[in-house]
Order: structure tokens, then C-alpha cells, then sequence
């Protein structure tokens, strides 16, 4: 709906500048081949691998002892009174629970960090669109990486190297 919406506007202001005889300039950029790009993706991808890389090993800690647990719960089992028994196999189901538990809990830990690492990289991006677009007199510039644009032509200035520029420049 956003992109029939889109559609809409674009025609709209085509035809209202054609009449009034200007220039209309579209421009396109790949937002996801820009992030990729940066130097700061490369460092929060790295940051995020070595938090995963904790976490992993948390989990293969727990998942050790949770086999450590039932295998010798296993071999027991058949001469533990029923008491003991009930017991030990309460505690393998409380660490199971424990372990399902901080596996969810550091997925969802490393998505909420990925999001906060991103999002200065694409605020980032957008300033330096913003002022690509008001420096060089574009109407629309499109991300075609998202696939809202139904159609960019030849007259459709790519601006990657111009935000690139100027987000070399900012970097400075």
C-alpha cells in the first residue's frame, strides 16, 4: 500500500513540475550494500561475533553439565530409591529449562545489541543522503535495496559514490 501511495505522489509531482517546466531529478542508492561497506559495520560485526562468541560458550558450559547430569543420572537410575530418583530427574529438567531460557535470552540480547550497533550506521547514512539530495537538487532518491521502487530508468542518477563521499568526508 505504502508503494501504491509512492507511486501516486511521484506521477503527481511529475506532472504538476512538467507543467510548470522543471527539471526533475530521481536519484537511487543501496542502502544494504552502503552499511555493508562502512568501517563501523565491520567493527559491530566483530563486536557482536565476540559477545556470540561468550555466549556460545556459556551455553556449551550448560549444555556439559546438563549431560554430565543425565548421563550419570542414566547410569544410576536403576538403583537410586524413588525419592532420589524423582529428584535427580527434577534437577535435569530445571537445568534443560535454564538452558532453553538463556538461549532465548541471548538471542534476543544479541539482536537488541545489533539494532543499537546499526542504528548510528543508518542515521549515519540517512544524514549523508539528506544532504546529497539537498546539495544536488534531487526530488526522490530511492533505496533500491528494499525493493519499494517499481521502476528506476537510465535517467536515474545512482548516488552511492556521491554519499559515499560524503560520508568519507564526515568521517574525517
Amino acid at each position: 500500500m505504502k508503494s501504491i501511495k509512492l507511486l501516486f505522489v511521484v506521477v503527481a509531482v511529475v506532472f504538476s513540475s512538467s507543467a510548470f517546466g522543471q527539471e526533475l531529478k530521481f536519484g537511487h542508492v543501496n542502502i544494504q550494500k552502503l552499511v555493508t561497506e562502512l568501517p563501523d559495520k565491520v567493527a559491530a560485526d566483530k563486536k557482536l561475533q565476540n559477545e556470540a562468541q561468550k555466549l556460545e560458550q556459556n551455553l556449551k558450559v550448560m549444555n556439559e553439565e546438563l549431560d554430565a547430569k543425565y548421563t550419570d543420572y542414566m547410569q544410576k537410575r536403576d538403583t537410586l530409591p524413588e525419592l532420589i530418583r524423582a529428584t535427580k530427574e527434577k534437577e535435569i529438567q530445571e537445568i534443560s529449562e535454564r538452558l532453553k531460557n538463556f538461549q532465548m535470552l541471548a538471542q534476543q540480547n544479541l539482536q537488541q545489541q545489533e539494532q543499537q550497533l546499526l542504528q548510528p550506521i543508518i542515521e549515519k547514512i540517512q544524514k549523508a543522503i539528506d544532504e546529497v539530495g539537498a546539495e544536488n537538487g534531487f526530488i526522490y532518491i530511492f533505496d533500491i535495496s528494499s525493493r519499494v521502487v517499481i521502476y528506476h530508468s537510465e535517467q536515474s542518477t545512482d548516488v552511492e559514490d556521491l554519499v559515499k563521499a560524503k560520508l568519507a568526508a564526515t568521517a574525517n
